[in-house]
């Protein structure tokens, strides 16, 4: 049995009591949308892939925020765009480019107007820049672009980065927000002195520090874990009481928390 599978093997019997009754309030968030689906058309971070999140009832849909050099906010993962970087080009350089489903990349706008159609939590990720001073007009201008489309609102969006810096200002911006740092390097008692209230954490995250998980508790932060995909996965993180799984696979968590349920239930 590996390190990992010890861990959640020992994890899952501590918290089992624990986590019980709340196996049914884990929250799903579709990674990128819900692509992985004939609606999203396998297209992530497409309109289509919010949609079909929204459509399928997850409590949440995570995507990806980058800035071009004319500070237009897009939506998409990578810093480039099929070798083309986003940070230096305009975003007219971008905008005839089609994601897998023939959609055209998304603004930042573009996709909030759809995110307004549903009540699906919009989990917005803030992508690192190549300078700090980039990192904070970006986040500036992405908390402004919520404020446009009435969705500055916690109960509608979690902000979330590997930027320490991002992190911080939205902390300052943001009071009463879900921010979540995902680095996976940090103690949570650390982030929680900069008013970071979260953490979204790789799964393997977990069993390498596995006393990080209380410390979270303690301080009163929400846990969310990235990106979980195979079955002995998500029944580990469903066991261990995390709050949120983020996934491509929405479907399978959904079924594997109602197996958890009926277990625990003696169906």
């Amino acid at each position: 049995m590996t390190t990992f599978k010890r861990f959640f093997a020992v994890a899952a019997l501590v918290a089992l009591a624990a986590v019980s009754a709340d196996a049914q309030k884990l929250a799903i968030t579709a990674h990128r949308g819900n692509w992985n689906c004939e609606e999203g058309g396998g297209a992530r971070n497409s309109i289509a892939a919010l949609k079909a999140a929204q459509d399928n009832g997850y409590w949440g849909s995570e995507f990806d925020v980058q800035m071009t050099k004319d500070f237009k906010l897009i939506v998409h993962h990578d810093a480039a765009v099929k070798g083309v970087s986003i940070w230096n080009n305009d975003w007219s350089t971008f905008s005839k480019a089609r994601l897998e489903n023939g959609e055209p990349i998304p603004t930042l706008d573009e996709y909030l107007t759809q995110g307004e159609k549903s009540s699906c939590v919009l989990v917005c990720e803030l992508k690192s820049q190549k300078t700090t001073a980039h990192e904070l007009y970006m986040t500036d201008l992405v908390v402004n672009s919520f404020k446009g489309h009435n969705l500055l609102d916690p109960k509608r969006v979690i902000f979330i980065s590997f930027s320490l810096d991002i992190c911080k200002r939205l902390a300052l911006l943001c009071p009463g927000f879900t921010v979540q740092y995902l680095g996976g390097d940090i103690a949570p008692d650390v982030l929680k002195t900069y008013g970071i209230n979260g953490i979204d954490y790789h799964y393997s995250v977990f069993a390498k520090h596995p006393e990080w998980f209380d410390m979270a508790r303690e301080n009163g932060m929400s846990i969310n874990c990235w990106t979980c995909n195979r079955e002995e996965d998500i029944e580990a993180m469903i066991e261990l009481g995390v709050d949120c799984i983020t996934t491509d696979e929405p479907q399978r968590v959904r079924r594997l928390m109602r197996k958890s349920r009926e277990r625990r239930q003696g169906k």
